[in-house]
């Protein structure tokens, strides 16, 4: 009898420590601060569910602006090297890393975060997929088009970019600011707040979404739009994992995170990010801004920089040894897909 209960109490014991090291915690790291929506309203319900699914297996846990160290930079790095298993990032703030993936942050070509996120991601997957061969992809997505928000001086035409100092999130994007008179000023969205209170920079080119993270409609009080259905710009935004920690993983547990990636996650993440503008644009109107949308002729003239801005993006990635008309091409032709999808 005593015997008996030994082997199964050694059993039993066998059974835990397996059921110990199928568990697996994956740790995210990123820029934003807890309560921002992309952590609140997207990851950690994505790791919610990944937990759910896979009975408690795959654990995440989660570090918020830059709690493990480094600067939002080297978020890519971080997530490629193995310092951490899944990032949240920008894209473009690492300039020259994803050459192809900067098609998206051209001038006048996004509409819909819902339609250019399911246009960015079988991006990704198809002909911009050299970008992201070291990781493991669980979604790009972008933001609803950004807009213009400056202290105190609504623009209302390109000259009055004239003498301003203004943020931009991306290369390409800075290079557009440029191009209309304001100087430019690259930064992450962190820095933005401090910088505006010390002057800094003047404004900036943000979505709404973004804004109540860090109270920047208490800082801004002029926010100029543009007309039409096609917006100023947009950023992707990496939802990226560490190749070697996802091949480690079970078959079972692979599955779990390969139903919960993709196009499928993209889209939901469009949806979210579109829904966010709303309540982040009222924050503002109680905050007493002042709104401007540009259309006609001034609405022409920027159009006509961007153009500029992308006929130069053109001939830069072409030196890179890439067909960029053909990225160009590509990025526009899928967003055209999922707009009629819609």
């Amino acid at each position: 009898m005593k015997i008996f209960i030994k082997m199964i109490i050694l059993s039993l014991t066998f059974f835990s420590f397996s059921a110990l090291a199928d568990k697996v915690t994956l740790k995210f790291h990123t820029f934003v601060p807890a309560p921002a929506n992309s952590n609140a309203k997207f990851v950690l319900p994505w790791a919610e569910k990944v937990k759910k699914e896979s009975n408690g297996e795959i654990i995440t846990e989660m570090y918020y602006s830059m709690q493990l160290g480094g600067k939002p930079p080297q978020l890519v790095d971080q997530v490629r090297e193995g310092v951490v298993d899944i990032v949240w990032t920008v894209a473009g703030y690492t300039p020259g890393r994803f050459p192809r993936l900067e098609a998206f942050e051209l001038p006048f070509l996004p509409t819909k975060s819902v339609i250019t996120s399911q246009a960015v991601q079988e991006y990704v997957e198809t002909i911009g997929a050299e970008d992201l061969k070291d990781y493991k992809i669980l979604t790009v997505h972008v933001h609803a088009p950004g807009m213009i928000h400056t202290k105190n001086k609504l623009i209302k035409s390109i000259g009055d970019f004239q003498g301003m100092k203004m943020r931009g999130p991306t290369r390409v994007i800075t290079t557009m600011l440029k191009s209309m008179g304001a100087t430019p000023v690259g930064m992450p969205v962190p820095k933005v707040a401090p910088s505006l209170s010390k002057g800094v920079i003047d404004g900036m080119v943000v979505p709404w979404e973004i804004m109540p993270s860090f109270k920047l409609q208490e800082l801004t009080k002029a926010h100029t739009n543009v007309a039409g259905n096609r917006g100023l710009y947009t950023t992707p935004f990496l939802f990226i994992m560490n190749k070697a920690k996802y091949e480690s993983l079970s078959p079972s547990q692979k599955k779990v995170i390969d139903n919960n990636s993709g196009l499928s996650l993209a889209k939901e993440a469009g949806k979210l990010w579109d829904g966010f503008e709303v309540p982040a644009r009222k924050l503002a109107v109680n905050a007493g801004g002042e709104f401007f949308t540009l259309q006609g002729e001034e609405l022409a003239k920027m159009k006509a920089a961007g153009k500029k801005v992308t006929e130069d993006w053109i001939k830069s990635t072409n030196k890179k040894g890439l067909d960029a008309q053909k990225l160009l091409d590509t990025a526009k032709s899928l967003i055209s897909k999922y707009e009629k999808s819609l």
